[in-house]
């Protein structure tokens, strides 16, 4: 019942902060924790409208001291070095500066100490703290390096959230992870045990299950494992599924830039492929073509219609795959027939 403090530790555009939002929830963003200068830009157009300029009176020395202080990143792979930072425009630099102040972004993970999230007056309000990290080294999309404590891959980050929970005098009172379904995999299972053993010993209480979005509204078959820790001993139930009523099309624009259509050879054999295998619609009456959009998987392995989006990537845009359910297209008949 008390006033939310919002601590997003791998932020990004703060997806947990628009969950709230949504909600009506009485909270105040108080600390993000986000390396990437593109994704706290986005973050900052979206929640909040302080346009304040706390780079006045900073030198173009001192703002590449503090950034890469801060362990900034402009892939979100690799932190800038140096001579990176130095070499950009003082403009540039005073824009990503008065960006991670605007959000309160207190930069790369492994860059602050406990003390940085400001964790206090506990009987005033109720601190969550989000920690969704990098699924890469999990997701079968990836190598699966893993999230093992000191493998160094990004996943491993996980244990970072550990090192920051030991350094804080006053822990959140309720923590929230989203990740692939794969952190609790056979090949995985080992660390993520660790790490709700972890959480037991700091006195928390876990709930986690996989929720997939197609069950809360969403027309997407997106599967994610979710948990949820309490320091007090609550009962907690994750929400039920609700039916889904939207589709495909019922995202879809009337007018679509000619960028978004796949041209390629691979994108030919499969219309090939749906035509010949009925896939595309036609008029039952007269076998001829309808101007009907058909949501389509983007694979020559199986290909169907479908109503609800397959899992959306990191590798969208790789067009056509031999993978099986892979990607999800639009087809519509085009007035050139050549096309």
């Amino acid at each position: 019942m008390k006033p939310i403090r919002l601590i997003e530790l791998f932020a990004g555009i703060g997806s947990q902060a628009s969950a709230l939002d949504r909600l009506g929830v009485n909270y105040q963003p108080w600390k993000i924790s986000e390396w990437e200068v593109n994704a706290t830009a986005s973050y900052k157009a979206i929640h909040t409208n302080d346009n304040n300029d706390y780079a006045v009176g900073l030198s173009a020395s001192d703002l590449t001291h503090i950034l890469f202080t801060w362990g900034i990143s402009t892939d979100g792979k690799t932190p800038m070095t140096l001579e990176q930072i130095q070499k950009k425009s003082y403009e540039w630099k005073r824009t990503v500066y008065n960006n991670f102040k605007a959000t309160n972004n207190l930069g790369s993970i492994t860059n602050i100490k406990g003390e940085d999230l400001e964790i206090k007056d506990r009987d005033k309000f109720s601190y969550i703290m989000t920690y969704s990290f990098p699924c890469q080294d999990l997701s079968i999309a990836g190598k699966q390096k893993g999230m093992s404590k000191g493998d160094n891959t990004r996943s491993g980050l996980l244990w970072e959230v550990e090192r920051l929970l030991d350094e804080c005098e006053e822990l959140p009172q309720i923590l929230v992870m989203e990740n692939v379904p794969q952190v609790h995999g056979e090949k995985f299972i080992y660390d993520f045990t660790l790490w709700l053993r972890f959480l037991e010993s700091k006195g928390y209480h876990n709930f986690w299950q996989d929720l997939n979005a197609k069950d809360y509204g969403v027309a997407q078959n997106r599967d994610r494992t979710f948990c949820v820790s309490f320091l007090d001993d609550v009962v907690f139930n994750f929400p039920k599924p609700v039916p889904l009523t939207k589709t495909i099309k019922d995202y879809l624009e009337d007018n679509v830039d000619e960028k978004y259509y796949i041209t390629s050879d691979r994108a030919k054999e499969l219309i090939d492929k749906l035509i010949v295998e009925g896939t595309i619609p036609t008029n039952e009456r007269t076998n001829e073509r309808t101007n009907e959009r058909t949501a389509i998987n983007l694979t020559l392995n199986n290909p169907v219609s479908i109503n609800v989006a397959n899992n959306i990537s990191a590798r969208e845009d790789r067009g056509v795959s031999t993978r099986r359910s892979e990607g999800t297209g639009i087809f519509e008949w085009c007035d050139d027939t050549e096309n």
